[in-house]
């Protein structure tokens, strides 16, 4: 039996660019790693197999064409209003792509679907907030879809170091004040508020090696922020 394959969306970002690291590691399940994106991402490997696609539109007949199929699809696709220009060409992105994605995903037979979602999308507030509510339209087009696995990944803040003109505003101070304080009052402090994109990525690529092995807990599987911390820094092994 051949080897499972994976395919990568948002490999160029923060968290999908380490989800996209990670996979390419001797130690993953996975023979071949195919990203959609762009341009090409920062990690190369003998298993990467990169299609650059300047014209997004295209991507979800991309993603069904590939062959072998792959087992598991990771999407950690997404955008800011700002980088997009505005809220209408923001939920182009973060909500139309990926529920395009998702649904060319089912179609083709994946199995496993993996989804870098955000903390706080089901909030009492939520139905009034844009960014929750692409959140939200993401999440229920993947579980309606029916896969094999669902894996909803829902981080808090996320750390890391974004590339220059792709930083919040005030987000690196931000951040220092909050890993200051993880530092005086324990890690558990900043582990309330957000995680490493390292952390994440392991945590996502950590759910599919379970998903591919028949051991997810269950066909719609949440990971909130103490399981990202659980499965991405403290059960994780290479």
């Amino acid at each position: 039996m051949s080897s499972p394959t994976a395919a990568i969306i948002g490999s160029t970002g923060l968290v999908g660019a380490h989800i996209l690291s990670t996979c390419l590691s001797e130690s993953s399940p996975w023979s071949k790693i195919t990203t959609i994106s762009r341009r090409n991402p920062k990690s190369t490997g003998p298993k990467l197999n990169a299609v650059v696609e300047s014209d997004t539109t295209k991507w979800s007949s991309t993603l069904s064409s590939l062959t072998p199929t792959p087992s598991v699809v990771f999407s950690a696709l997404g955008t800011t209003r700002a980088q997009a220009g505005g809220i209408a060409n923001q939920w182009k992105i973060d909500h139309d792509l990926n529920v395009d994605l998702v649904q060319a995903s089912k179609a083709a037979g994946v199995k496993h679907f993996v989804f870098i979602s955000s903390a706080g999308t089901r909030g009492m507030l939520s139905n009034r907030v844009p960014y929750s509510k692409m959140k939200i339209g993401v999440e229920d087009a993947i579980i309606e879809a029916g896969f094999e696995t669902a894996v909803i990944v829902r981080p808090g803040m996320i750390f890391g170091a974004r590339e220059p003109g792709k930083e919040h505003t005030g987000m690196p101070f931000l951040q220092g004040v909050i890993k200051g304080a993880g530092k005086i009052f324990g890690q558990g402090v900043t582990d309330a508020v957000g995680q490493e994109a390292d952390v994440i990525a392991r945590a996502a690529v950590a759910a599919a090696r379970i998903a591919e092995e028949g051991e997810a807990p269950s066909t719609v599987w949440i990971l909130e922020q103490p399981d990202i911390v659980k499965l991405g820094r403290t059960e994780w092994t290479e």
